[in-house]
């Protein structure tokens, strides 16, 4: 009797034991999903047409296409970069632009406390700096690696690296393929990467960036189909996975096409072959996964980190268009620096300078567009960092409300301006909305902007203005070329779609969504748990997901009080549920698709 059960129980054990992987992988307790963000950077939702881009096209036709995408203000990469990561508004994430100011002499800007984020020794110095992570919330794929994924970004130097600035630097935790793979300053590696590389056709070294950026394009596309997902299969375990393409970015901000011209401007044929460029990529991506059969399980979401425009240098009302022999009405890099310090009376410098300020009666230039204001640099009265369609001014003396003050009257007087927010410790100024209201206040650690300048956008003849807005930016680049970064809906409206097995199909969603809902939403379909520290987080679009119903949106614009001269920011909101979203701001006039 005593063998008898003894054999009895170990039966029972060992039915119990075979029965396991099977009740794991039983309809209740289904395996995770693989989820794929592909970022098409600066497309532009106009511009994904079945003749020019066919993937994309088929991608949103058979999947979900979001017909009321949004990005989020500032139109910036780092800026939407941190919200893609981490489901949250900038307010939290603390990454206020591409350009911003630390606060603090930074060693990888050599000294300066000014500097532009699209590097990963920077982005490594900005973790040291704000408390091991800066954008003080924890990333997708952080919490994927963290909840068992295989983990891996790959694209450009700065947004790609943002989607997990907390990995090690080895590569050992999650795999970072960039421009800087293979060069100095690089990510690390890990063996079973490298190890298949040459079998591959996978060069040692990233391809430099060109346009169209195919070289390198083509590069970073080899070693995902041919090295990283065949691996990722082959270990079993779900992944997540980001790929950002630096086209059509690249080749709009480069083109010359039309320098010196509005028209073609970014829509000529470099445009478009950089928007061809990220759309075979993504064509690759797809067949790949089908061919490797994991389309079946991986649900992929496109987007854009921002629209774009063409750029414009004219203003009638610069005072630093006058400070040359010949006076003009082309502004050049830093002008409103430039304009604020001469209105001010404040000597400028170029950021972690501590000589001689600029002397512009005698030629002098500002040549990062980036400027500090005061009589002692080490302690300055304002820092102006430049990023294009919106320029961040910083206010960190004593004196910051009066300041604050006469910068806003200023501006209402110069025909360069579209929107103006201030922060919110400093009170109500006409003319002048608050940063909270674009969400643009919240738990973020590093230091918070005084103010924002949107600059001015408008519309050439064209059959969809969206596609051919013009834009004043504080840029380098020439009239004629490629820029973002305003509230100008030309520059909001991104583009976005999703495709697999958690979406629905053939389905256009006509409620708004934005890069900080994605997080959320593969999140949401994938079981990872994200643990949030702000507030300021998107929602998981349900409405896109298979079996889900249509949510309520409303819509709103909100105005300031008048300037003297009448001028008043507005701001067109939607809205879902708490989630807001921002179409345009400006004054009257003064920015593309906003509705008075």
């Amino acid at each position: 009797m005593k063998s008898a059960s003894a054999l009895g129980s170990f039966l029972g054990l060992f039915l119990a034991l075979m029965a396991a992987p099977a009740l794991a992988q039983s309809p209740q307790n289904p395996p995770r999903h693989n989820i794929i963000i592909f970022v098409a950077d600066g497309l532009r939702y106009g511009s994904v047409e079945p003749g020019n881009m066919p993937n994309m096209f088929k991608l949103k036709t058979e999947g979900v296409d979001f017909t009321n995408s949004h990005s989020l203000y500032p139109t910036i990469t780092t800026v939407n970069a941190s919200a893609i990561a981490t489901g949250h508004y900038i307010g939290d994430t603390g990454d206020f632009g591409n350009t911003l100011w630390t606060a603090t002499p930074m060693i990888s800007l050599k000294g300066s406390p000014v500097g532009f984020l699209e590097n990963d020794i920077v982005l490594d110095e900005m973790n040291q700096k704000f408390g091991g992570n800066y954008l003080n919330e924890t990333t997708l794929l952080a919490a994927a690696r963290t909840q068992g994924f295989n983990t891996a970004v790959i694209g450009k130097e700065g947004p790609a690296r943002i989607q997990d600035s907390t990995a090690a630097g080895d590569g050992s935790e999650t795999l970072v393929l960039d421009d800087s793979t293979g060069h100095e300053g690089g990510v690390g590696l890990p063996q079973w990467f490298t190890r298949d590389m040459r079998q591959a056709f996978v060069g040692k070294e990233a391809p430099k960036t060109d346009v169209p950026n195919i070289e390198q394009e083509v590069w970073m596309m080899k070693a995902t189909t041919r090295i990283v997902l065949p691996h990722f299969k082959e270990d079993g375990r779900p992944f997540a996975m980001v790929f950002w393409s630096r086209d059509p970015d690249m080749s709009q901000h480069n083109t010359r096409d039309s320098v010196g011209e509005y028209d073609p401007g970014i829509n000529g044929p470099s445009g478009k072959a950089g928007t061809r460029d990220a759309d075979t990529m993504l064509g690759e991506l797809l067949a790949a996964l089908k061919e490797q059969g994991l389309d079946k399980t991986t649900d992929v979401f496109v987007t854009a980190d921002h629209g774009f425009v063409t750029v414009s240098h004219t203003s009638a009302t610069s005072p630093s268009t006058k400070f040359d022999v010949l006076p003009s009405t082309e502004t050049t890099s830093g002008f409103l620096a430039k304009d604020l310090a001469a209105t001010l009376g404040l000597p400028l410098r170029e950021p972690g300078a501590t000589g001689s300020s600029i002397d512009f009666s005698n030629g002098g230039k500002l040549a990062g567009g980036n400027g500090v204001l005061g009589r002692d640099p080490a302690h300055p009265d304002a820092i102006v960092a430049s990023n294009g369609g919106s320029d961040l001014i910083y206010l960190p003396g004593d004196n910051a409300k009066a300041l604050a003050g006469d910068i806003v009257k200023f501006l209402t007087t110069q025909d360069y301006v579209g929107a103006i927010f201030v922060n919110d410790r400093l009170g109500k100024f006409p003319g002048a909305l608050a940063m909270s209201d674009v969400n643009l206040i919240g738990a973020a650690r590093t230091p918070t902007p005084s103010l924002y300048v949107s600059f001015r956008s408008f519309a050439q003849p064209c059959p969809n203005p969206l596609q051919c807005t013009v834009g004043v930016h504080d840029t380098s680049l020439a009239t004629g070329q490629g820029s973002h970064g305003s509230l100008s809906r030309a520059e909001t409206r991104n583009f976005m779609a999703a495709l697999g097995p958690d979406f629905k199909a053939g389905y256009a969603d006509p409620a708004p969504i934005s890069n900080a809902d994605i997080a959320p939403t593969l999140a949401h379909v994938a079981g990872i748990g994200l643990t949030p520290k702000g507030q300021l987080r998107g929602r998981v679009v349900t409405e896109a997901l298979a079996g889900g119903s249509s949510v309520n949106v409303s819509k709103r614009t909100l105005r300031s009080d008048p300037a003297e001269n009448g001028m008043r920011t507005l701001l067109n909101v939607q809205q879902v549920g708490e989630n807001r979203y921002f179409d345009a701001a400006g004054f009257p006039g003064r920015a593309v698709g906003l509705a008075p």
